[in-house]
């Protein structure tokens, strides 16, 4: 079951220093062409670890969309 929030990368204020890859327990962010880093939504747990260890403060947590 998907948890209610995920993690978002703002692209344009990534540094690309990999810390969220490094933190992330299910291994759903990834460096994107070595330039930014995203996050895959269907493995995101919504932990929120990536976010507060982010030092370019550039991820935040969304809610997912509720579909029926």
């Amino acid at each position: 079951m998907l948890s209610k929030r995920y993690a978002c990368v703002e692209p344009e204020r990534c540094v690309a220093c990999g810390t969220c890859i490094n933190v992330c327990p299910k291994a759903a962010a990834e460096l994107f062409h070595g330039c930014f880093a995203r996050v895959d939504a269907a493995r995101c747990v919504g932990c929120g670890l990536c976010a507060r260890a982010c030092p370019a403060d550039c991820i935040a947590l969304r809610e997912r969309e509720v579909t029926a």
